[in-house]
């Protein structure tokens, strides 16, 4: 039985590649991630399932704006008249060549590593992604060579957009610029893409490879097809023992781009130490040092008005910055873990763009453009800062910097602000309309609102009764009058909120109220906010266990909530296909294991803290730890399982709230007391 005890006595996630089936293999991924919002991703074959995997998919407007530079690479280790095969490419049905066949492990800490043999030759390669800069390192390490051997390297470019494939129309063009190899797009502004190495030689053999194949877009309903281009090939001859190493680097094109030999070892360093500060740092026990590097990842740096802070991205591969995803995951990747100062970071930079008494629910993937279109983004935030005030103690940066962005949300919901949200003549939230999708169940397709949420939403109305009760408390202490008006306000909340959202006829918490009176009594995880939260409507005790009652009865699985119960006439219970389908799941059946953190929460509310309720909760977490070291995205969360059995990995390979919330949810056990 995995538990987390267990998963802190490793700092890597390894895998044995011999003998196993090529199809199990492809479904096992690996991500590294820098401070831009870079990342390097594939599978553990080296063979890209998706048009989203690449060696380096570089961030032009850190975090946004991701290019992807570097594909792959064509490797092959030539001995006399012996060629061996270390990549593997799918082409239509069949892989060509299939070098995944001399793997026999690998293993991610700071780099994700493959060992491979060779008839007697073997041979470690690592990729590395360096912490500062749009720049991916790759190490050949040969030992004992009975005779000398020559590696090739031919870079596979693609310098696109990543959210698109390349063609072989693309006017793709390179230079030698020693010691390196310049490839760019023959049109004004190209970014650029650098390839060099420190001990090989370039050869210039400019080629279009046709059909790649990403059976990921396939079954996505996306095109799956790609052509890559070649400027040449890097080689090099190893005698006995000793590294090869070829790195490729990202440039905005805006500037000449200073070429120069990269310390491949001062990289190696750089990432260790940061690592080690990693599993050195405040982080409790109860957080695996898998998890403490996994949360790491999505930790990134956004410039604006002169300034940088830090920020969040919501998953990978195609998320940037969301605001709710943000101050949910920010608990557990942040304040458990003891980044406090990250944690102000990332509160202020919100903060600090609140408009309309409003935080931005989303930026954009290219630019710095802010959206707006959430109800709870919000309250979010204003949960995630009193948190931060609790953690921290840091009333100075509370007061000064998130105290009046949070005033200013408050009194905007309460008298109005976009999108018709407000607060109603029973003090509760109203927002939206037919055509709105404002709450965290937004799936909306070709006009069409799978999960219509609008009117009273009651996740929303639990998160602003305790954003009320924060502030009513937090004035009180600091003896401001202040505190008479949202104690008030707190009330009235709480006593329309049972009357209005309590479900006598079925025995728990409606999920929608509409403007008219009309209920919606789907099943779904929405409530169990109402009893999670620190300062949720205080429901009757009869009531909290009710509600958590049928959460774990219905919608509970071993990888988190269900969005919908399997009875429902709209239930889906596979996330696949094309796009319109995967929405029509996506909040219909679909398993988000984000909210297991606040089941465990209620759960053990409810319970009293006791020994029993505590272990209960840390059984249910085991699955979600063992799919961290050995499903999916080797080190990481996927955003969404399958409702159905299997329940298979879905959406982003890894997701801040995932991680953040199974996190926190261990912390809670470990720290919770009667």
């Amino acid at each position: 039985m995995f538990t987390a005890e267990k998963a802190n006595e490793k700092d890597v996630v390894s895998l044995s590649i011999q003998d196993k089936d090529i199809e199990e293999l492809l479904g096992k991924e690996w991500l590294l991630t820098n401070e831009r919002g870079s990342y390097a991703a594939s599978t553990v074959t080296g063979c890209h399932t998706s048009s989203y995997h690449g060696l380096l998919v570089g961030s032009l407007n850190p975090p946004a704006n991701r290019i992807m530079a570097l594909s792959n690479c064509l490797e092959m280790v030539i001995r006399g008249s012996e060629v061996f095969q270390l990549s593997t490419f799918e082409f239509g049905d069949r892989f060509a060549p299939a070098g995944w066949a001399c793997l026999r492990e690998f293993r991610r800490d700071s780099g994700a590593h493959f060992s491979y043999e060779l008839a007697d030759v073997k041979l470690h390669k690592a990729v590395y992604l360096v912490r500062d800069s749009d720049t991916v390192v790759v190490e050949y390490t040969f030992v004992d060579l009975a005779e000398p051997v020559e590696l090739v390297v031919r870079p596979l470019v693609g310098l696109r957009d990543f959210h698109t494939v390349q063609r072989s129309y693309a006017p793709l063009v390179s230079e030698n610029v020693p010691p390196a190899v310049r490839v760019r797009h023959d049109v004004p502004g190209s970014c650029e893409l650098l390839l060099g190495s420190p001990t090989m030689r370039f050869e210039t053999d400019s080629q279009w490879w046709f059909n790649f194949t990403y059976r990921v877009n396939r079954s996505r309903g996306q095109e799956d097809a790609e052509d890559l281009w070649t400027p040449g090939f890097f080689k090099g001859r190893i005698e006995h023992s000793g590294r090869v190493a070829f790195w490729a680097h990202l440039s905005d094109g805006l500037r000449n781009s200073e070429v120069s030999a990269l310390d491949v070892d001062a990289v190696k360093r750089d990432l260790a130490r940061h690592e080690n500060e990693l599993h050195a740092s405040r982080a409790v026990r109860s957080t695996p040092a898998v998890l403490r590097v996994a949360a790491d990842q999505f930790v990134v740096k956004r410039a604006a008005a002169g300034t940088v802070r830090s920020t969040i991205l919501a998953g990978f591969p195609w998320f940037a910055d969301w605001g709710r995803d943000a101050f949910i995951a920010l608990p557990g990747l942040l304040l458990v873990t003891g980044r406090h100062e990250e944690a102000r970071s990332v509160l202020s930079a919100f903060a600090g763009v609140v408009d309309e008494g409003m935080i931005p629910n989303r930026f954009d993937d290219r630019s710095a453009t802010a959206y707006f279109n959430s109800v709870d983004a919000s309250l979010w935030f204003v949960n995630a800062a009193f948190q931060y005030l609790d953690a921290t103690g840091d009333r100075a940066t509370f007061s000064k910097e998130l105290l009046p962005a949070i005033r200013w949300i408050i009194d905007a919901y309460e008298k109005g602000t976009r999108f018709n949200i407000h607060s109603g003549s029973d003090g509760l939230i109203v927002a939206g309309d037919s055509n709105t999708q404002l709450t965290w169940m937004d799936a909306k397709c070709d006009g069409i609102a799978f999960t219509p949420r609008w009117g009273k939403a009651v996740e929303v109305n639990a998160l602003w009764h305790n954003a009320l009760c924060r502030l009513h408390r937090f004035h009180r202490k600091e003896g401001r009058a202040e505190a008479r008006r949202y104690g008030t306000m707190a009330e009235q909340v709480a006593e329309s909120f049972g009357r209005v959202f309590w479900n006598e006829t079925v025995g728990y918490l409606n999920d929608i109220v509409m403007p008219d009176g009309t209920v919606d009594a789907s099943l779904r995880p929405n409530q169990i906010f109402a009893v999670s939260l620190p300062f949720g409507p205080p429901l009757p005790r009869e009531q909290q266990h009710a509600v958590v009652d049928v959460v774990e009865r219905e919608l509970l699985t071993p990888y988190g909530l269900r969005t919908l119960n399997r009875q429902h006439p709209s239930y889906k219970g596979r996330y696949e296909g094309p796009m319109r389908r995967r929405d029509e799941a996506y909040h219909q059946g679909t398993v988000w294991p984000y909210l297991i953190g606040s089941f465990v929460e209620a759960y053990v509310k409810v319970h009293d803290c006791s020994a029993a309720s505590r272990t209960q909760a840390a059984e249910w977490l085991e699955p979600l730890l063992q799919h961290v070291v050995d499903d999916g995205c080797l080190g990481s969360i996927a955003e969404v399982f399958d409702g159905d059995t299997p329940q298979r990995p879905q959406g982003c390979v890894a997701q801040a709230w995932s991680v953040g919330e199974v996190i926190r949810a261990l912390h809670l056990i470990h720290n919770s007391k009667p």
